[in-house]
């Protein structure tokens, strides 16, 4: 079961899943892969390994600050 407090539900969720084990990503993940492709698309961001493990981190604190905002 998604606990919705922590990702925020599903990102495209449809009225009636047909399988209700696969709800596909989550609101948490998606607001994370926009946070993550805004950092990439800066021309100074590193693609070193230790930088993309930072920059997925701060992607998923963009992420739970969101859902924390919209919460409100």
């Amino acid at each position: 079961m998604i606990d919705l407090n922590q990702t925020g539900g599903t990102a495209f969720p449809i009225k009636e899943p047909l399988n209700t084990d696969c709800l596909g990503m989550t609101l948490r993940d998606y607001f994370a892969a926009k946070a993550m492709q805004a950092y990439l698309s800066d021309p100074t961001c590193s693609f070193a390994d230790d930088g993309l493990e930072a920059a997925s981190s701060v992607a998923y604190r963009v992420a739970d600050a969101m859902l924390k905002a919209r919460s409100r």
